[in-house]
């Protein structure tokens, strides 16, 4: 091998990066397609004649390797968070006055704001400046592993320029322009190929494509607009400075981003963008505001999966007109009937939409929707079909009010509408094969008895077998009653009945959750079970003295009554008898008049914890009374930092947060369970 070819390879490698630079970050080539597509044929022909000249960041390799058979799994050091969203100036308004509240502010605060492009989210980790892993957002804690695709968009680097940190994890989009996904319609039509239905299913479908080679032939970009953890760099202040420096980096980001002052510059932000919308090379479906410092935005922290110091202002939906052609009514896990409207079909948004909920019967009455009538359909925030309005005008003669069903249209018991109230429901509980079905779905689930292998097909099949009638026959099922089911094999069944037999050693909050009470979620069960300590005293309460229940925090007179209702009928405290005859036992929770002994604290989890999962380590923290919060504060008691620890550790330790290792976790937890 000559020192002349490994010069000139190193040399086009060099300049093919940094036109690709200029091209998808800067957005000013300098060279003509012809004269880029020579250089990579120069590099290709040197590298086939000289292999050991291949580098792996070469821009030859970003396709490489067979077609994947499966996507695996990747679990998100720092989640990938959804956003909360708005749709009027008042939302804006009413985010900005939260934010400045929180913060103690009265004078403007500066944003920065972006378009809310309309494409998939994905994650990418750059080790030592070369890309290491990429990910789709996925449920937010878990995404599929994409890294091969990635490598194949060139929009995308394989290595960073400059000096960049050691470990750089970036967030952004993946989407195809407009021009690109006309193209590629075409080119689909040409070969008598199905079309692309948007670009944002284009995009989604490019990057999860098995074989990155397919991934590579589409005209996918990438826009980055945030961070996930980093090593060896303090971040600068500004969001719209860390922006500049993943430019600087060589990662392409949104040349329409703009810093914006208060509430009135962030709706002259969106009017300003909703006017250009349909004139840009990219889809959007509204703009994002993020609050432009980043310790304010460390200040404000995170509410359930979202973050309190970022808002997506949505554009208006589209809209459409479609016919009624029947209303029918679904009952669900508490018995509630929802009426449901089946319509001629329409496509509207990027999608054909057939069906949409009317809500409940008050709310058929108000629109006053009847069969046969011409309506006005959106995808409100462009994800859920509604059904806006109807035009009388067009009516057909004859067309009769909807009316409530006197019996549920399911099991056929009767249906009761309270006063005050919009929701009708069936009287028939577990007898109803509905409600039977969904409140053996609730119970199963992941969040309450979480039986792995149960879900809806199954549980589907169990019903209408008549094997499970309630929750408790789940524990008296038997291998070859199981077997006798469509598609269920000895080995299934012998899978499935070991799921079940570990269910039943749960918690006390867990149980409540799974029993399905009216407006008892997740957090007012956590706080039952943490107040009476043990289902015993919670049930006595519930019967004969509900206002005991409202004493409980977050607890108000309504859930006093669902709860007093439904410990109050004999068929739910019996079905509570079944599940202990049947094994069933649940870790009691110290009530609250004890003190729990960690009440009060605070407590940051970041990294992947041995010997137990984030669920796990945050139930047995919010046990003994502790909050478990997604950000780093100065009110922060202890930061618990696992392996691989994101930017939580480094905040922390620059705020002289005590760091406690795994195994410190485990050893306070032990002395306070003794």
């Amino acid at each position: 091998m000559s020192e002349q070819a490994r010069a000139r390879a190193a040399a086009l490698r060099a300049e093919i990066a940094r036109h690709d630079y200029r091209y998808y970050v800067l957005d000013d080539p300098q060279i003509p397609d012809a004269e880029y597509d020579r250089l990579m044929a120069e590099l290709k022909a040197i590298e086939q004649a000289h292999p050991d000249l291949i580098t792996p960041d070469s821009p030859t390799q970003r396709v490489g390797g067979a077609a994947s058979a499966a996507f695996g799994e990747v679990v998100h050091a720092v989640p990938m968070l959804s956003l909360e969203n708005g749709f009027s100036d008042d939302d804006v308004a009413a985010f900005d006055r939260r934010v400045r509240e929180r913060l103690g502010l009265a004078e403007p605060l500066w944003y920065w704001a972006e378009p809310k492009l309309d494409g998939l989210a994905v994650t990418a980790i750059f080790r030592n400046g070369t890309l290491a892993q990429a990910a789709t957002r996925g449920d937010g804690v878990r995404g599929e592993d994409v890294t091969a695709n990635l490598r194949a968009v060139r929009a995308f680097p394989l290595t960073l320029r400059g000096r960049a940190p050691p470990l750089l994890e970036v967030r952004g989009e993946v989407f195809m322009p407009i021009a690109g996904f006309e193209r590629s319609n075409r080119e689909a039509l040409a070969r008598g190929e199905r079309p692309f239905v948007n670009p944002r299913n284009a995009a989604a479908g490019s990057l999860r494509q098995l074989d990155p080679a397919v991934t590579a032939a589409r005209p996918l970009r990438v826009y980055c607009y945030g961070l996930g953890q980093f090593e060896g760099w303090t971040p600068p202040p500004l969001q719209s400075e860390v922006l500049q420096a993943l430019k600087e980096w060589g990662l392409p980001v949104c040349p329409q981003a703009e810093r914006v002052q208060g509430v009135p510059g962030c709706i002259a932000y969106y009017r300003a963008m909703a006017e250009r919308r349909a004139r840009l090379p990219y889809q959007i479906d509204g703009v994002v505001y993020k609050v432009e410092r980043l310790e304010e935005q460390a200040r404000l922290g995170f509410v359930a999966r979202a973050p309190r110091w970022a808002l997506a202002r949505k554009f208006p939906a589209e809209e459409a007109l479609t016919r009624v052609e029947a209303i029918e009514w679904q009952v669900g896990r508490t018995g509630a009937l929802t009426p449901v409207a089946r319509l001629a079909p329409k496509f509207v948004g990027g999608v054909t939409v057939s069906s949409v909920t009317l809500h409940n019967f008050d709310e058929v009455r108000r629109k006053d929707v009847r069969v046969g009538d011409t309506v006005v359909i959106r995808r409100a925030g462009d994800v859920i079909p509604e059904l806006v309005r109807v035009l009388p005008e067009r009516r057909p003669p004859g067309a009769a009010p909807v009316l409530l069903p006197e019996r549920c249209p399911v099991c056929g018991s009767a249906v009761l509408k309270p006063d005050g109230e919009a929701v009708a429901r069936c009287t028939g509980g577990f007898s109803c094969a509905a409600q039977r079905q969904e409140a053996i779905r609730h119970f199963a689930s992941r969040l309450a008895m979480d039986i792995e292998g149960l879900g809806d097909k199954r549980v589907e099949q169990l019903v209408d077998s008549g094997l499970v009638r309630s929750p408790a026959d789940l524990y008296t099922l038997s291998c070859e009653q199981l077997q006798g089911l469509e598609r269920m094999g000895a080995r299934s069944a012998a899978k499935l009945l070991r799921a079940i037999e570990r269910s039943k050693h749960t918690t006390l909050p867990r149980l409540l959750y799974a029993l399905g009470i009216r407006e008892v979620g997740e957090t007012t069960a956590l706080a039952l079970a943490r107040h009476f300590g043990d289902l015993a005293p919670l049930i006595e309460a519930a019967r004969s003295q509900p206002q005991r229940i409202e004493q409980v925090a977050d607890v108000g007179p309504v859930v006093a009554a669902h709860l007093h209702a439904f410990f109050s009928a004999a068929a739910h405290r019996e079905l509570i008898e079944k599940l202990r005859a049947c094994g069933v036992t649940w870790e009691p929770v110290a009530a609250i008049r004890a003190h729990l002994p960690l009440q009060g604290q605070t407590f940051v989890l970041t990294g992947t914890l041995p010997g137990m999962s984030r669920q796990q380590a945050e139930a047995a923290l919010s046990a003994l009374g502790a909050k478990v919060v997604g950000s780093v504060s100065r009110k922060t008691h202890y930061v618990v930092a696992g392996t691989e620890p994101g930017a939580k550790l480094a905040r922390a330790r620059a705020l002289g947060i005590p760091v406690l290792e795994p195994a410190e976790l485990q050893r306070l937890l032990d002395a306070h369970r003794r």
